[in-house]
């Protein structure tokens, strides 16, 4: 049985980013945060491959668990 990631949105994107600059979470734990996204996503916005222009979001939202 295939599982879907969770939709893929620039508010996500933000929620990343806000983990890659405030925590010392690796992808596979900020992946595992946000609902169990693929890793890859999360290398995508840290490279600036996807979503380059989107604004972190406040840590204390991005910590929230999905």
């Amino acid at each position: 049985m295939k599982r879907n990631s969770p939709k893929f949105t620039a508010a996500r994107a933000a929620k990343i980013k806000a983990l890659l600059n405030g925590t010392d979470w690796n992808h596979a734990q900020i992946a595992a945060h946000l609902g169990g996204m693929n890793q890859g996503r999360v290398s995508e916005v840290k490279t600036g491959k996807r979503f380059a222009s989107v604004l972190p979001s406040r840590l204390e939202d991005a910590l929230v668990p999905e």
